[in-house]
């Protein structure tokens, strides 16, 4: 959505101009009536507000194809009669028209359209203007959020719209998680991404800088048209068309440095000897035993390490570096119009290792028109390439491996197999990971190629009545390859040739969509009706194929054919549907307003029985401000009500998971005899259906100042049943896991949305503010049969509580003397300097018993502000974003005080010793007898943050040149500061466990990005 005027302006003067072939056969056609036309008519065309001229301003001879633009200076010429009426038109101003008459010079000075009501929004199959709408559909400020650096377009909604969580990380190439009023299902929560009516997964693929617009569909009242895959909301995302004209040439360059501004305190090689040495010493004196010090840490051993002192965090990271450069041509003419991008992106890790992203995107986006019949096609092409950082064991991510890795062990070491650094089991005791060498040894890489192709041709059968075809064909190929050589870095991380392993899956997707649409719009009097209906047919076909190769020398190849021994497996499927969908809009004087959808759903995700759904959604509207029984205030330009219900679905389960598979080689010892048999392998149930969703939305419209100043306010209500759940099975049914997923869970969320701007293009220095708070409570309201909790990484998910709430021990202090331990509920393996825990229940010890909830993993509230400016050629924004609430388990510190033989934070070092009473931080002890770093309040941190996501000055460098039209230079910041007391790196993390929520082990840090771009247009 564009705001700016001088932005206005430049686009504006992009917009397609005559193409010169049109323009040669209307003069052959039209010889006559240009000869009739008799004089030129010359002028300037101006802004009202600051008298400077419009550049691309289109002039047509009304009810003619005759049309004219201005050039850089505002001046135009074109040939009319004194009878023909000219029309002023420039996207961002109020259309003017001017009777020719006697006059031969016509200047015309054109006033802003500040009135954003009258924005035409994309929603369901179909478009709607603002003012129109019912539902809650957020538009999306395209203007600010493209100033996120970023590969993935769902990144740029991170705070642009309330109600809407955005998680991501520093990784290059790495998942975007997206969720749209709150958790709404305990498997799939991620919205339906619709790009250019296509539906897809994620716009992973697409390049963020060819989008035109943005709306999300929050409510069912905006989403049922999508049934069974609206029950998460709806992301629509529509890529820029082509336009008739000349042909227009863009460039766009963005090159940036990235690093990580924060830094864990760790203890350096002294630091961490101490601690570790005096928890060996610790044991030892609890076991009774001579105290034995790991000779690397012992200054009075000859394998004492003094030469090394690793700072991993100065080894491992870098400067990383974001690139995007992009080309794009438009032009055409009526009958055929074009807009090409070629985009190219490129992301180098800040981690001193080879996982980097790089991406090549191509998109065609053709319309035209002939007489009564409409077309247009989409071809894209996506070619990607991630190297993959390796995890040794799960969860066990680079970056906790980075911060645990000992400032004892080298980086490098030509002594080792593959030259780098590890550890000692007899010198150092420790098991640590040498993180840059381990992700430099193994090549992990992911290729993945997308081609996505759309035609549509629509047709007026009559006046108001239309049918358009739409087919569209989604592929994506992709090949993963992980080769593991024979090294070795050090005790524990050595692999050996018979270890040595390649791992190569290739696999492919295909999507089709046939979709049959019917519109009929018709007016009457102040009776306005328009209604859709339509017949949808789609197919999922995936195919997938692994193979393993193991044994290889040093020098070998890392092919399959080179391994000792090799194995394959494959699996594919097909997934069906048919959908039928239909809507209805009802307007009577432009002031009251109604809306139905309705959407059957059929797929062979489910049994016969259960194949077929009904998802449906009624929404109205009342604009009082359009009410003639009162008069209101000039100043006040808009109130409208709306509210709505309705339906939705989620089918998000795997195929064929109806049905009970068992295997029939299985056989029994009867007597010493073995009897063939079959047993059952998976228990399903026959009678899984798709989770449901009901949603009821009100809310309020206001506008004033001739709606530079807008306020909106909604209250919604989620609740969602039959939720998909893993209920436990007895193990006498011989199904293995012992349980069967089946429609056992229903939660609830509930919160109230507000935005407000406010925009003043009156004066020279213009500029715009707007900003979004929402808040949610998300409520579980049944789990399984008996209601029994999910238990998670330090959560519990039980009935009347929120979804993963931290559930932990509760510290009080540190036990001072052996009295104290004594007299104090049992702990088993206390001892003075541990930490004493709460006895919730009173029973005299501490069991799993005492773990209470410590707060919701879930943001209460989150919010986001927009700031952006301009004068003369000079434009400024900057954009805060924040959340808060909810409770974040920091595992990262936790494995950092620990107080084992892995590094160690600077915080450990004030550990409780008998003559350091006055502390929180417990004697480090090998074993950690006592469960010191058991899940507990001490490593829970709060997760409130606010965040100066991106800041922007850009210069417009005036020129008049016929060959460039606009250049503009700009420096660019992002993640540029944090406000938090999280310990971590940034409690912004990507986690979504679902039920084990809000757990950072390590996760990737967003980095800070300094850039500096270029954009001209030719």
């Amino acid at each position: 959505m564009i705001t700016k005027q001088k932005l206005l302006l430049y686009c504006n003067f992009l917009l397609p101009k005559t193409n010169w072939i049109l323009a040669v056969l209307m003069l052959l056609l039209s010889v006559n009536q240009l000869s009739a036309q008799g004089k030129t008519i010359t002028g300037v065309v101006t802004s009202a507000q600051d008298n400077l001229p419009l550049p691309g301003v289109n002039i047509i001879i009304k009810g003619t194809k005759t049309v004219a633009t201005t050039g850089f200076d505002g001046e135009y010429s074109i040939k009319a009669s004194p009878n023909d009426v000219l029309v002023f038109s420039f996207i961002g101003f109020q259309n003017k028209e001017v009777v020719v008459g006697g006059q031969s010079k016509i200047d015309a000075a054109l006033s802003e359209d500040t009135n954003k009501l009258n924005e035409v929004v994309v929603i369901g199959y179909g478009t709607q203007k603002k003012s129109d709408l019912t539902g809650s559909v957020s538009v999306v400020n395209l203007e600010s959020a493209k100033k996120v650096v970023t590969y993935d377009a769902a990144k740029m909604l991170q705070g642009q719209v309330p109600g809407v969580t955005v998680q991501s990380s520093g990784e290059p190439g790495g998942f975007v998680n997206v969720k749209i009023r709150g958790i709404t299902s305990f498997s799939n929560n991620n919205p339906l991404f619709v790009i250019d009516g296509i539906m897809v997964d994620s716009p992973y693929d697409f390049a963020p800088g060819e989008i035109e617009s943005m709306q999300v569909l929050k409510d069912a009242s905006s989403a049922a048209i999508y049934g069974v895959r609206g029950a998460n909301g709806v992301v629509i995302i529509t890529t820029k068309k082509g336009r008739q004209g000349k042909m227009d040439i863009k460039f766009k360059s963005i090159v940036g440095l990235q690093n990580v501004a924060k830094k864990w305190d760790v203890t350096d090689r002294l630091g961490y000897q101490k601690i570790t040495s005096e928890a060996e010493r610790n044991r030892d004196i609890r076991a009774g035993v001579p105290v034995s010090i790991a000779p690397g840490n012992d200054p009075n051993s000859s394998s004492y390490i003094s030469n090394v002192n690793t700072d991993w965090q100065k080894e491992s990271f870098q400067t990383g570096v974001v690139q995007n450069q992009a080309l794009t041509f438009t032009g055409g003419a009526e009958s055929i119009a074009y807009s090409f991008n070629v985009d190219y992106f490129k992301n180098t890790s800040y981690i001193k290792t080879p996982q980097d992203y790089e991406r090549l995107s191509t998109n065609l986006n053709l319309n035209g028109k002939k007489g009564k019949f409409k077309y247009g096609a989409k071809i894209a092409y996506t070619q990607s390439d991630k190297e993959i950082f390796n995890e040794y064991n799960v969860g066990q991510s680079v970056v906790s491996d980075i911060l645990g890795a000992i400032p004892t062990m080298p980086v490098y070491d030509a002594n080792r197999l593959g030259g780098y650094g590890g550890t000692d089991n007899l010198t150092q005791r420790a098991i640590s990971m040498n993180p840059i060498g381990f992700n430099n040894l193994i090549d992990n890489n992911g290729k993945r190629n997308r081609f996505i192709g759309d035609a549509w041709g629509e047709i007026e059968i009559v006046k108001g009545l239309k049918y358009k075809l739409d087919v569209s064909y989604d592929r994506t190929d992709w090949e993963n390859r992980k080769f593991m050589p024979p090294s070795d870095l050090g005790w524990y991380y050595i692999t050996t040739n018979d270890e040595a392993s390649l791992d190569v899956e290739k696999g492919n997707e295909l999507r089709t969509f046939l979709n049959n649409i019917l519109t009929y719009e018709i007016t009457l009097g102040k009776h306005k009706v328009d209604a859709l209906a339509g017949w949808i047919q789609e197919k999922r076909d995936y195919h997938r194929y692994n193979m393993r190769g193991v044994g290889f020398t040093p020098n070998d190849i890392p092919m399959l054919q080179y391994a000792d021994a090799r194995n394959a497996s494959e699996y594919k499927f097909t997934i069906t549907g048919i959908s039928y969908i239909s809507r209805l809009n009802y307007s009577y004087d432009d002031r009251y307003l109604v809306q139905a959808n309705f959407r059957q759903d059929k797929t062979s995700l489910f049994s016969e029985k259960n194949n077929s759904a009904n998802f449906y959604s009624f929404s109205g509207g009342w604009k009082l401000s359009n009410e003639k029984f009162w008069t209101l205030p000039e100043w006040i330009s808009n109130i409208k009500l709306r509210g709505g219900y309705g339906t939705l679905g989620n089918n998000t389960i795997s195929q064929y998971f109806f049905a009970s598979t068992v295997n029939s080689f299985a056989g029994y010892d009867f007597n010493n005899e073995l009897a063939p048999g079959t047993t059952v392998v998976a228990a399903l149930d026959p009678n899984v259906k798709w989770e449901k969703s009901t949603n009821s939305n009100v809310g309020i419209e206001l506008g004033f100042l001739n709606n530079d100043l807008q306020f909106t306010a909604e209250y919604f209500i989620k609740k969602s049943n039959d939720l998909l759940l893993g209920v436990p099975l007895p193990f006498s049914t011989g199904a293995f896991p012992a349980s069967v997923t089946t429609n056992a869970g229903a939660m609830k969320n509930s919160g109230v949305e507000f935005t407000a701007s406010y925009s003043n293009h009156h004066h020279k220095f213009k500029y715009d503010i707007s900003g979004n708070f929402g808040t949610l409570k998300n409520e579980v309201t049944k789990i399984g049969v008996n209601g029994n909790p999910i238990y998670g990484a330090v959560s519990k998910t039980e009935v009347g509580r929120s979804v993963g709430e931290m559930f932990a021990w509760e510290a009080i202090g540190i036990f001072q003397n052996a009295a104290e331990v004594a007299s104090s509920p049992t702990q088993t393996g206390a001892a003075p300097g541990d930490v004493k825990f709460r006895d919730v229940n009173g029973d005299g010890a501490i069991t799993d018993a005492d773990r209470t909830f410590q707060g919701v993993t879930i943001p209460k509230y989150g919010f986001g502000l927009n700031f952006s400016a301009s004068y003369s050629n000079f434009d400024f924004s900057m954009f805060w974003q924040g959340a808060g609430g909810n409770k974040v388990f920091n595992a990262m510190y936790r494995n950092l005080m620990i107080g084992q033989y892995t590094n160690h934070h600077k915080d450990e070092l004030n550990y409780w010793t008998p003559t350091n009473t006055n502390t929180n931080i417990p004697a480090p002890v090998i074993g950690d007898p006592n469960g010191n770093a058991r899940d507990s309040n001490r490593f829970i941190e709060s997760g409130d943050f606010v965040k100066l996501q991106t800041m922007e000055i850009g210069y417009n460098i005036p020129i008049k040149d016929k060959f460039i039209e606009k250049a503009k230079v700009y420096l660019n910041g992002q993640n540029l500061l944090i406000i938090s007391k999280y310990k971590g790196y940034d409690p912004d993390f990507n986690s979504d466990g679902l039920l084990s929520r809000g757990y950072d082990a390590g996760s990737f840090p967003n980095p800070r990005t300094i850039s500096l771009g270029v954009e001209v247009s030719f």
